[in-house]
């Protein structure tokens, strides 16, 4: 008997769906919209060590908690990545990712090329890893002062680090420019679909279809 015919039937695995992006390049944007179209599509809320922002809730933008408790959390191997970034910890709970693998629930991740290169690490068959990429880096200085939010040296410490993100585009299975939000949200859309129906998350499916072929026989 094959290696197929010995999968046990079950639900789809889940998808761990990576978005990273230097910050103004419209990445949480694409996100919401992505969720809004598909609401079954979970998003993996981050530990972090970094205070809340106005209008920020504990448990739905992030857990926040303080250094300590980070790192005692470290010390556990509590978290199926890691990170610090901007001068603050970021962290994903390792059981809340294999839980949603094993029960066929899709999760999207905001966190960087650190954190994504270790949720691969973890995670090989499950995880695809998309970098959305700002027209140029010009742009992407005029998108955040834009905002109006961030004093001139935060902009240019964060022009900088997106220089520093960029360099790692190789790392990442799918890169997508936001120069026009239609055409760059109908790229990951396609993306998502297309690795939701993918053989190593649906062979569960085809399994249950080929075991009521047999029976019928």
């Amino acid at each position: 008997m094959s290696s197929r015919r010995n999968v046990l039937a079950g639900k789809p695995r889940g998808l761990l769906m990576v978005v990273s992006s230097p910050s103004g390049a419209g990445k949480t944007t694409l996100c919401t919209r992505l969720r809004a179209e598909y609401p079954s599509l979970g998003f993996s809320v981050s530990y972090t060590t970094r205070p809340p922002r106005p209008g920020e809730t504990d448990g739905v933008e992030y857990n926040f908690v303080d250094q300590p408790r980070f790192q005692e959390m470290i010390a556990r191997d509590d978290f199926a990545e890691y990170a610090m970034v901007h001068g603050n910890m970021y962290g994903t709970a390792a059981q809340r990712v294999a839980d949603a693998i094993e029960d066929g629930r899709d999760l999207l991740f905001d966190i960087d090329y650190q954190g994504g290169r270790q949720l691969r690490r973890k995670f090989p068959d499950d995880v695809v890893l998309v970098f959305i990429l700002p027209p140029s880096l010009k742009e992407l200085e005029r998108r955040l002062r834009g905002r109006g939010t961030d004093s001139n040296e935060v902009i240019e410490g964060r022009v900088r680090v997106a220089r520093e993100e960029l360099r790692h585009y190789d790392e990442y299975d799918y890169l997508v420019m936001n120069d026009e939000l239609d055409r760059a949200y109908d790229a990951l859309r396609a993306i998502y679909l297309a690795q939701v129906h993918a053989c190593v998350r649906q062979t569960p499916t085809a399994e249950q279809v080929l075991s009521g072929q047999e029976q019928l026989l």
